[in-house]
């Protein structure tokens, strides 16, 4: 079985205000000071470690594709949704999983997190297959396109434009800090949703594309994926229309 799995997180403000030398008052001073001395990129997004959990999707999948369940929590208390997601994988012994940077943040941030409340991690977690970076069972989708950074990375919503396949319509990643202020719960665990289906629907590509997969299964599995992709789409921007008519 394979887990492809999204966490979405917000900046965790509390951490940031015993680390900020001379930290402001005001969050978004603090936020933008926070950006100058911890980050190393020009976007501005900070490592995991400032991180905390709000959202997280999964998707169990076998290991020739078909789906099996999806599983969610969203909140505002962590350390719940850090217990169910450690229920979770806990399901079934011998899990892999695949995701799109979950090496460069997700994974660190479920360590971080886990840290800070005292709480163990499946041991799946720390074993060889899946720290390994050229793990099979571990499948980091930048990774895998890359050539595991002998090439550039890319981004989630561009290889599914090269594929045509419109995602990141419910939101980015920089707007869930103002949905978590705004109460949109249910907005941020959609978010999350797509870019797991995404997320599936581009590893699903990419074994046809290498020839692991035959073409009958994988138009199958793919318009079933496409379907689910488009009603998660289809709430958000229904959604959205009420909001627009004040409703």
């Amino acid at each position: 079985m394979f887990f492809v799995f999204d966490i979405e997180s917000v900046p965790d403000i509390d951490l940031l205000r015993q680390v900020i030398t001379d930290a402001p008052d005001d969050e978004e001073q603090l936020l933008a000071k926070a950006s100058e001395e911890l980050t190393r990129n020009n976007s501005g997004f900070l490592p995991p470690m400032y991180h905390r959990m709000v959202s997280w999707v999964g998707l169990w999948i076998q290991n020739t594709g078909e789906p099996r369940q999806q599983v969610a929590w969203t909140g505002e208390n962590e350390k719940e949704g850090l217990e169910q997601l450690i229920e979770t994988l806990q399901t079934y012994k011998d899990f892999g999983l695949i995701h799109h940077n979950g090496r460069g943040f997700d994974l660190p941030l479920l360590t971080y997190r886990a840290m800070k409340f005292g709480i163990q991690l499946p041991l799946r977690l720390n074993r060889h297959e899946i720290r390994y970076r050229f793990s099979k069972e571990n499948i980091d989708l930048i990774d895998e396109f890359s050539n595991y950074g002998a090439s550039s990375w890319p981004k989630l919503k561009h290889v599914g434009a090269l594929i045509g396949m419109p995602v990141k319509l419910t939101g980015e990643g920089g707007e869930v800090y103002t949905m978590f202020k705004n109460g949109e719960l249910e907005r941020i665990e959609r978010y999350c949703y797509e870019d797991v289906v995404a997320t599936y629907l581009i590893w699903l590509h990419l074994k046809y594309t290498v020839g692991e997969m035959a073409p009958e299964h994988f138009e199958g599995l793919k318009t079933r994926a496409l379907q689910k992709l488009h009603e998660i789409q289809k709430m958000e921007h229904e959604d959205g229309e009420v909001d627009e008519d004040g409703e």
